[in-house]
This record gives structure tokens, C-alpha cells and sequence, in this order.
């Protein structure tokens, strides 16, 4: 087979993969197309392996590194999404802008309290008429004596 043909299609993979990271919004088809463009580097690494005969077969076996480190991104990358998720409700690239510099408008603007639940206080102002007991709070869930 000629080298072309999985150069081509390797390149038309990465394409996708380069159209995907920039145009979409969606953290979970960001990462999709990360992969795609991680196996456009497989394919290319397989075909060159094959194409000048390595002995050694590195194309093959720098290939097993990528699918490892892959791998590893997914995971890594599934959980900040999902953390993403669980914080914010939406895994829109547009609406995760928190860490972002403010615009002149938000700099002026008090900054807000973050509620975990409703009937929970903020976190921003701590009730200083509360001190911990430890052994009053094991009494309160019903533990006999430490």
C-alpha cells in the first residue's frame, strides 16, 4: 500500500478533530474531537512504521504511549466535566467563564455570596457564634460517649 493513502486520511482526521476543538461549545465533543485528532497521529505513526520497515517497530510502540496517555485524558478530562457539571449545571464552554479577567461592568458590582442549598448560610459570612464541639456533635448523632 502507498503511504498516501493513510497520510491523506490522517490528515482529513486531524482536520475534523481541529474543526471540532474550535467551533464546538460542548466540552464533551471538545474531547471527542481531541481524540480524533490523537488517533490522526496513530494512523500516521502506524503507516510511516510500516512504510520504512523499522526493525524496532517505534511507530507501533510510541502508538501504545498515545492510547495510554489518551486514555488517562478521557478519564481526567470526563471528571472535570462531570465536576463541571455538578457546580454549574452546563458543560458549555461559552458559560464556564468564571476564571475569566471581569469586564469593566463586573469589577464594579459586589461581589455575590455563593448558597450550597437554600436553607444553608453563606459561605462568605461564617456565624461567629459557632464553635465546634466534637463531642457535642457525636452526641447529636446519637453516639454514646467517645
Amino acid at each position: 500500500m502507498h503511504i498516501v493513502y493513510p497520510a491523506v486520511v490522517s490528515a482529513l482526521l486531524f482536520s475534523i478533530g481541529v474543526y471540532g476543538v474550535l467551533a464546538r461549545r460542548n466540552t464533551i465533543l471538545v474531547l471527542m474531537s481531541v481524540e480524533l485528532m490523537l488517533n490522526a497521529v496513530n494512523l500516521n505513526l502506524v503507516a510511516f512504521d510500516v512504510w520504512l520497515g523499522d526493525r524496532l517497530h517505534s511507530g507501533q510502540v510510541l502508538t501504545l504511549f498515545v492510547i495510554v496517555i489518551a486514555a488517562a485524558e478521557v478519564g481526567l478530562g470526563l471528571a472535570i466535566v462531570l465536576a463541571l457539571y455538578r457546580n454549574r449545571r452546563t458543560v458549555d464552554l461559552d458559560h464556564l467563564r468564571d476564571l475569566a479577567e471581569p469586564d469593566d461592568d463586573d469589577a464594579k458590582a459586589p461581589p455575590q455570596h455563593v448558597r450550597l442549598q437554600p436553607d444553608m448560610p453563606d459561605i462568605a459570612t461564617p456565624d461567629p457564634n459557632d464553635h465546634h464541639d466534637p463531642q457535642e456533635a457525636h452526641a447529636r448523632r446519637g453516639g454514646g460517649t467517645p
